[in-house]
């Protein structure tokens, strides 16, 4: 029993969390377990990570037309494609952690192919290519192409980190916000300030890779450059584990078999309270419809089961609508990179700042103002909505969507590179509303058990944008580049129409924010909360 005022207490209903276990398997204790002493840890195994991702994506288009000849859209189109192949593979992750090997076991999996391709990835950026001496025609030199062997080991390579991305990097995120017990409620408020600090541990490395990286790569030596995040993945991971999918796959099953079938079927105890009423997914609810054939209680499925479903359901319609502000920001790692690398970019005497460093910006305005936004304007804002998060949730993704437009019409009107900044720092300030807001949303709008695939669908927002991006390159450079004339991507930036393509953005972000705002409207949060 539980002990009365002035008597005594049981040490283990007042120091366990329920529900959760240590490392050991054994009830975790709230003094001893979790909490900003295991979440510092594993944010900074997912720092080493980032580190590494980072060091690769900033400059890896840099790479592709330099060191294997690629032509500006091609390149762009790679590291789009691969850059959604990183964004997406999260799902896979989630889906074998969630259902069969937990996350600490995928996280260590994951971070084993992680190094096995950084390593592979290392060795192919030092295997020597051929020199544009030796690819002149005419008198002109023309890009030169690697073996076609060795282009086929260094995207293998490049494809295998994508692999270990997959498992990597939703498992340590869910993993890490575990740490905090969201009934509780100082550590409630803790989660969500884990997700700013999350992001701001994550920018703060960006900034050292995207300016002392790239500085190594464009000068030193590629393959230094790809073997220093490596090396320093490896050091954190020698120093350092019936499923949901089931259920939801045969609520979705359980719907379609009754789908010609009468709701007078459903027993009265489930119409009880009003839960269903309260959701708005009639489709799923002809899951809760009983059928002759059917085991036990003659019931298809249970209430909680179709609401995890519905749950998992709400979410599409406003990740469908965040596709435009993704295909925005997988502009920041090709063209915004492509075009800085043409302007005047020396500092002083004999010193040019690479291209790629330019995005260090974005990490620097995410370090500066995710504390501003933590500890400044949250207070303020929580005084005036009553909310422990200051504004919802819904309403921090949308604000990052309207500033993400705004950018685009900066990008389309610049033309030195210190214009470039203005953009670059709007891009910071977009990922702390928009970026935070739907990595908290997607782990806090799901079951408890499909966290990790909550937060792989975030991800997967990301890469199914720079797939899109990737197509729309493809498609206007079809449309622009015929009979003879310039495209928008021309190889030579200065007679591309950058700002004509960064217009097109602009406008399907507006497009996207005034979708958002519609199903935003008529949201209704997981578990009553509207954070």
């Amino acid at each position: 029993m539980a002990g009365t005022p002035g008597g005594p207490r049981s040490p283990l209903l007042e120091d366990t969390v329920d529900g959760s276990i240590d490392h050991k398997g054994r009830p975790a204790k709230r003094p001893t377990s979790g909490g900003w002493r295991s979440a510092y840890f594993i944010m900074g195994a997912e720092v080493a990570g980032r580190f590494a991702y980072f060091g690769i994506q900033s400059n890896l288009i840099n790479f592709l037309t330099d060191r294997l000849g690629q032509s500006v859209p091609s390149a762009a189109e790679s590291v789009n494609t691969w850059t959604g192949t990183g964004s997406l593979m999260p799902l896979v992750g989630a889906f074998v952690a969630d259902s069969y090997i937990g996350r600490y076991a995928t996280i260590i999996i994951a971070s084993l192919l992680y190094i096995l391709g950084l390593g592979l990835l290392t060795l192919s950026a030092v295997l020597p290519v051929p020199s544009h001496s030796d690819c002149q025609k005419s008198n002109k030199t023309i890009p030169c192409s690697p073996p076609q062997l060795q282009m086929i080991f260094f995207f293998f390579s490049l494809y295998l980190v994508a692999v270990g991305l997959g498992g990597h990097k939703p498992c340590i995120q869910a993993f890490g916000a575990d740490q905090f017990d969201g009934r509780n409620p100082v550590e409630c408020i803790a989660k969500s300030s884990f997700f700013n600090w999350w992001i701001f541990g994550v920018f703060s490395v960006t900034i050292v890779t995207q300016s002392v990286l790239s500085y190594i790569q464009d000068n030193l030596n590629w393959g230094l450059g790809f073997g220093i995040p490596c090396i320093g993945l490896i050091g954190i991971v020698s120093k350092a584990m019936r499923g949901p999918f089931m259920r939801i796959g045969q609520v979705f099953i359980a719907a379609a078999k009754n789908w010609l079938a009468t709701p007078s079927s459903i027993a009265t105890e489930d119409l009880a309270g009003g839960t269903l009423q309260q959701l708005s997914a009639l489709f799923l609810n002809k899951a809760l419809l009983a059928q002759d054939d059917s085991k036990g209680n003659g019931r298809q499925c249970t209430i909680d089961d179709v609401e995890e479903a519905k749950a998992v359901l709400r979410l599409f319609p406003i990740g469908a609508t965040c596709l435009a502000y993704a295909i925005v920001y997988a502009q920041s790692s090709t063209f915004f990179t492509k075009q800085g690398f043409t302007m005047d970019r020396s500092i002083g005497s004999g010193f040019d700042i690479p291209a790629a460093s330019l995005q260090a910006f974005i990490g620097l305005s995410i370090v500066l103002i995710i504390p501003i936004y933590d500890r400044i304007f949250v207070p303020i804002a929580r005084t005036l909505t009553r909310k422990p998060s200051g504004i919802t949730m819904l309403q921090r993704i949308g604000t990052g969507m309207f500033l993400s437009a705004i950018s685009m019409v900066i990008a389309a009107r610049t033309w030195l590179v210190w214009w470039l900044l203005p953009q670059y720092i709007l891009f910071g300030i977009t990922d702390v509303f928009t970026v935070v807001g739907l990595q908290e949303f997607f782990y806090d709008q799901v079951p408890t058990e499909l966290r990790s695939v909550g937060l792989a669908l975030c991800h997967c927002i990301f890469g199914v944008g720079s797939f899109l991006s990737s197509f729309l390159i493809s498609a206007i450079e079809k449309a622009t580049g015929g009979d003879g004339q310039h495209s928008w991507f021309n190889n030579n930036v200065n007679r591309a129409h950058l700002d004509y393509y960064y217009w097109v953005l602009a406008g399907l972000s507006a497009v996207g924010l005034s979708l958002y705002l519609y199903f935003a409207k008529s949201y209704i949060y997981n578990r009553g909360r509207a954070l």
